[in-house]
C-alpha cells in the first residue's frame, strides 16, 4: 500500500505540473479533510508510514482540474470561521480580512453598533463582525439567491439579520440608522478576465464583475447605499482593485456627503479599500 508521504509528495508534484499557486500545502490540506485531522498531525503521521487514506487521488485530480480547494473540502477559513462555500458563492479571500478588521475597529468603538454589510456573499464579514462585535446589530445584504443560501447557513449562529435584495434600496427602511457600511462589491472592468481559473472559472460572474469598463460602478451604488444608511458621522469602507483606488479618493472626495476619504492598504502594501466618514450633508 502506497504510504502518506509518498502520496503527499506526487500529490504536491501533480498540483504543481497543474500550476495549483501551494501545491504542497494544497495537498496536505486535501489529505487534512479526508482523514479528519490537522494538517500538523498529517505531517506526522506521513513521518511515521501512515497509509494513505482512500479517495486521495481522486481529490487531488479534482484539484489539478484546478478547481477550487474550498470547493473540494466546503469549508473557506475567515480570521475566526469556518465558513461554508461552494459554487454559486464568492471564497472569501485573505485580503478582505484588513477590510473586516477596519469595520470591526468602527464599530467596537460604538455601543450597540448598528451595521451593514452590502453583498455579503457567503457572510464572512458580517459573521466575523458579529462575533467579534458581541453586542453590535448586524445586517447583511445579498442578491443571489444561491450566495444567499450559503450566507443564510453561516450567520444563522450569529444572529445577523440577512436580507434578500439589491444593495441600491434594501434596508430602505433603515435609512440614516446605521453606524457603519461595510461592502466587498463586485468590481472587476466588464472586460476584464481573472487570471486564475479557480476564479474565473467557478467564483459566480455576479460576484466579480463591477457593472461597467471601470468597475465601478456597483462600487459607486454601494457607496450611494452607504450615504443613504449612515448616520451623520458614520463610518463607510469598501474593498476594490489597486487601480481604482485613486478614482474612489477623487469621487467620493469630491461628494460632500463624505469626509475623511482615505486609502487602506493590504498586507502586500496595495492600496485595496477606501474608507470615508459620513458628513450631516443630504
Amino acid at each position: 500500500m502506497e504510504s502518506l508521504a509518498d502520496a503527499l509528495r506526487e500529490a504536491a508534484s501533480t498540483l504543481a505540473e497543474a500550476g495549483v499557486p501551494s501545491p504542497r500545502v494544497d495537498a496536505e490540506l486535501l489529505a487534512a479533510h479526508l482523514m479528519a485531522e490537522s494538517v500538523g498531525r498529517v505531517r506526522a503521521l506521513a513521518l511515521i508510514g501512515a497509509a494513505v487514506p482512500e479517495g486521495y487521488g481522486e481529490l487531488v485530480a479534482e484539484r489539478a482540474q484546478r478547481v477550487p480547494l474550498q470547493h473540494i473540502t466546503g469549508i473557506a477559513y475567515f480570521r475566526g470561521l469556518e465558513v461554508a462555500v461552494g459554487p454559486g458563492v464568492f471564497i472569501p479571500r485573505p485580503e478582505t480580512e484588513a477590510v473586516a478588521q477596519l469595520a470591526i475597529d468602527a464599530a467596537r468603538g460604538i455601543s450597540g453598533a448598528r451595521v451593514a454589510d452590502l453583498g455579503t456573499g457567503s457572510g464572512a464579514i458580517a459573521g466575523s463582525i458579529a462575533q467579534e462585535v458581541p453586542d453590535a446589530d448586524v445586517y447583511a445584504v445579498e442578491l443571489s439567491d444561491l450566495a444567499l443560501a450559503w450566507a443564510e447557513r453561516n450567520l444563522k449562529p450569529h444572529g445577523v439579520t440577512l436580507v434578500n435584495g439589491d444593495y441600491a434600496a434594501a434596508l430602505s427602511e433603515l435609512n440614516g440608522t446605521f453606524d457603519v457600511v461595510v461592502s466587498n462589491p463586485p468590481y472587476i472592468p466588464t472586460d476584464a478576465v481573472p487570471r486564475d481559473p479557480e476564479v474565473a472559472e467557478h467564483d459566480p460572474e455576479i460576484a466579480l464583475y463591477g457593472g461597467s469598463a471601470d468597475g465601478l460602478r456597483l462600487p459607486l451604488a454601494a457607496a450611494a447605499a452607504a450615504v443613504r444608511l449612515l448616520k451623520p458621522g458614520g463610518y463607510f469602507v469598501m474593498e476594490h482593485a489597486e487601480v481604482q483606488a485613486e478614482a474612489l479618493m477623487r469621487i467620493l472626495g469630491a461628494d460632500p456627503s463624505w469626509k475623511t476619504v482615505c486609502t487602506h492598504q493590504d498586507l502586500t502594501e496595495r492600496d485595496r479599500a477606501t474608507s470615508a466618514i459620513r458628513t450631516d450633508v443630504l
